[in-house]
């Protein structure tokens, strides 16, 4: 995820302490119930994803950070879930530390050529559920593969 000018603006002031970051992420499946990953340039895979920006609602960013980080419109189609809590805190290499709650949209595009449109993405691949990399966040295997017709939420 870049780091927009308003999460530099909160840097300056916290540090590398934990920031709680309102996050999404997009599940695209292609034809042949393949799902779209991205490798980021630090090796690790993800699915599209990223911070919500002020005044944008988390449709808005889905369709914003599938759009840099693919090359692809997409269209959201539900939500899957929504993710958080100690499975979901992350540390960059910088030594930044946040807490994510994702909402985790299920998505289609028009188009399966991407593009990346940013620096963070090394490449672009498609994954079916038995050949699927270990991801930097642990989604459920389900949502990934949009099984879940319920949707899915974080229970305590």
């Amino acid at each position: 995820m870049s780091a927009s000018k308003y999460l530099k603006h909160l840097r300056e002031k916290v540090g590398i302490l934990p920031l709680m970051i309102p996050a999404v992420a997009a599940v695209i499946l292609n034809e042949r119930n393949e799902l779209l990953l991205q490798r980021k340039t630090d090796g690790s895979w993800s699915l599209p994803a990223g911070m919500i920006e002020p005044k944008e609602s988390p449709a808005q960013a889905i369709v914003r950070e599938v759009y840099e980080e693919t090359g692809l419109t997409a269209h959201v189609e539900r939500i899957l879930g929504v993710f958080g809590g100690e499975d979901y805190s992350f540390t960059y290499p910088n030594g930044d530390q946040v807490d994510y709650t994702i909402v985790l949209f299920k998505c289609r595009v028009e188009d399966e050529n991407t593009a990346p449109r940013d620096r963070e993405t090394e490449s672009l691949e498609w994954f079916s559920k038995t050949s699927l990399p270990e991801l930097a966040l642990p989604y459920p295997l389900a949502c990934l593969f949009a099984e879940n017709t319920d949707g899915y939420f974080d229970k305590t």
